[in-house]
């Protein structure tokens, strides 16, 4: 496959730009998909609802063998899985991936390899934008981690430890036990108020089905008010058509809350970002979430542009599954972001919009040539980083 695109991180550097020659300040904000980044010890979620849902031990991962130690007041909760449900409780949530990242599993997962799975996207991280900014991005969102700590691992390896980013993460109810997280440069980025967004979703028996909430971070990039809406959309498993709804029903709860984030503030620049498991064209990101792929389309009641449609129309994935290529791995934008012709303005607005594919990123033989250079084929480490190639933007402003 070609060279997809790659979201920027939002960082304050001089940018040379081919087309106007001017000096400008710039700024890559990106995210991948770290395909099953666990740690090796088999875990379980502990929820202690009788903390605030503010306070990090209210939902937190803990070692399986440690729950003897834990009390617990329904050792067989049959309710709903989310924080309202759990107040006042204290229950065990088992996680249905655990078990087969350790070193007794199929895929022996031992200490080296886990290592070697932090290192990998350090690297790929640390080189995200960094043809346009010379360093790295100062916010990264994070797909399929286990829990904080593995976060915590990530921004300690080498190729990031001297950028200093801060770690935003919450637990969630997936069905698997995986969750989404934000990394910042503390020195380019200031929080002020981070949440998740559960999203509800239903199978064709009715039953609720758990997956990972939408993730939502407001803050300053250099003194301007940004929120970034991170997304891990329901697969397509059991069929594209047949999983559309669920995919619906998560582009209906982000555009709720991007259109209430907007409203509170009006000059808040927005940009929601991940795996959508859906195309730019499909029903869901048109229709419910009512991104548009051309910024002629942009209105009052159009006010979100995905800047991937571009792309997608010259035939840029960033996966591709039984040899159909998909780009699942997007970026969407407010309008206040978008500014014509590229024309450097005095706040930050899009200067380029990419999937990153570098060489090091893509197989190189056999049946999945073209691919990404996916971490597992089967229970075999390859060596590899992602199944999905990541994404960033670059925003640029006058210095």
């Amino acid at each position: 496959m070609k060279n997809l695109f790659s979201l920027i991180a939002l960082l304050s550097i001089s940018l040379i730009s081919a087309q106007q020659k001017k000096q400008v300040r710039a700024a890559t904000v990106g995210f991948l998909n770290v395909e099953n980044l666990w740690d090796t010890v088999r875990s379980a979620d502990y929820i202690d609802g009788t903390k605030d849902k503010s306070n990090p031990a209210f939902h937190r991962s803990i070692p399986l063998d440690s729950i003897k130690y834990l009390e617990v007041t329904e050792k067989d909760y049959k309710g709903v899985w989310n924080d309202e449900s759990l107040a006042g409780k204290k229950v065990v949530r088992m996680q249905g991936g655990s078990e087969e990242f350790t070193p007794k599993s199929g895929k022996n997962y031992t200490y080296k390899i886990y290592k070697q799975k932090l290192e990998n996207e350090a690297k790929v991280i640390s080189e995200m934008g960094r043809a346009y900014t010379g360093t790295a991005p100062v916010v990264v969102g994070l797909i399929e981690v286990e829990n904080r700590q593995v976060v915590e691992d990530l921004v300690k390896e080498p190729a990031l430890a001297k950028y200093d980013y801060g770690v935003v993460h919450y637990n969630s109810y997936d069905y698997r036990g995986i969750d989404v997280a934000f990394i910042y440069q503390k020195r380019r980025f200031t929080p002020s108020k981070s949440w998740k967004k559960e999203v509800k979703v239903f199978g064709d028996n009715g039953n609720r089905e758990y997956t990972r909430d939408i993730l939502v971070l407001t803050g300053f990039l250099d003194n301007e008010k940004v929120a970034f809406f991170l997304n891990h959309w329901p697969s397509r498993r059991g069929g594209e058509a047949a999983s559309l709804p669920k995919r619906n029903a998560a582009a209906a709860i982000l555009k709720k809350e991007m259109d209430s984030v907007k409203s509170l503030d009006p000059s808040i620049k927005l940009i929601a970002m991940g795996d959508f498991n859906d195309d730019p064209i499909s029903p869901s990101l048109k229709n419910y979430l009512k991104a548009v792929g051309n910024p002629k389309d942009l209105n009052e009641e159009n006010h979100y542009l995905n800047l991937m449609y571009p792309l997608y129309k010259k035939g840029v994935a960033s996966l591709a599954y039984q040899d159909a290529p998909n780009l699942f791995d997007q970026i969407i934008v407010s309008s206040n972001l978008y500014s014509p012709n590229n024309e450097l303005r005095k706040d930050y607005s899009v200067f380029k919009a990419e999937v990153f594919a570098p060489a090091y990123l893509v197989n190189k033989e056999g049946n999945y040539k073209g691919y990404p250079f996916r971490s597992w084929n089967g229970d075999q480490f390859t060596g590899g980083y992602s199944d999905h190639f990541p994404a960033f933007v670059v925003l640029q402003k006058e210095p």
